[in-house]
């Protein structure tokens, strides 16, 4: 599923207009991606919880030429880990 299509889901769950929907999820992907810039947690009940992990600097393998290394920097990562019902109805 893409951003449209779950757009015009809202709109067929909700009975709102096209427009109205987009509005929705563009401004709940920018409110979850603002609070994560601020390295805020979003908790989502039943759904999951969105994070930021802080990933340590390190050394890795060039995958173009194996005999090398190359230096990956430290850097914040966002992660999401699935709730409960989110886990049993994929199940």
């Amino acid at each position: 599923m893409n951003k449209k299509e779950l757009i015009d889901m809202v709109v067929k769950d909700v009975g709102c207009k096209k427009k109205d929907a987009q509005d929705m999820v563009e401004s709940l992907v920018k409110n979850i991606t603002k609070a994560l810039k601020k390295k805020d947690r979003v908790v989502l009940v039943g759904f999951g919880v969105f994070d930021v992990k802080y990933r340590k600097a390190r050394i890795a393998r060039n995958p173009q030429n194996p005999s090398k290394t190359v230096n990956v920097p430290a850097r914040n990562v966002p992660v999401f880990r699935a709730g409960k019902s989110l886990k049993d109805a994929v199940r």
